[in-house]
């Protein structure tokens, strides 16, 4: 089911995801969210690259494979499109059941 370009290890993603969208949801953002997505979404392959180079100085915020593993999801064809899928997403899975 998932795309062979996607990384491996997407569902690690997938509830920091959902928190994501939840939050959005509550600031009313996850519209302006989403848009921001379709508008990066060609630009993925440089925000991977740049998340490569300071890798290291993002070591003291989040543990270096965390920002590998989103380099690898945003850098791969489709990616943006699968964390942007996996908000709405998100976002249906929780107001089906509230």
């Amino acid at each position: 089911m998932q795309d062979a370009n996607l990384p491996d290890d997407l569902e690690r993603w997938v509830p920091r995801l959902r928190g994501w969208a939840a939050r959005l949801r509550a600031l009313r953002l996850d519209g302006a969210a989403g848009v921001l997505l379709d508008v990066a979404e060609p630009l993925g392959p440089i925000g991977a690259q740049l998340l490569w180079v300071v890798q290291p100085a993002l070591a003291w915020v989040a543990p270096r494979d965390e920002v590998a593993a989103l380099a690898r999801l945003i850098d791969a064809p489709g990616g943006v499109a699968w964390m942007r899928e996996q908000l709405i997403a998100g976002d249906g899975e929780e107001s089906d059941h509230e």
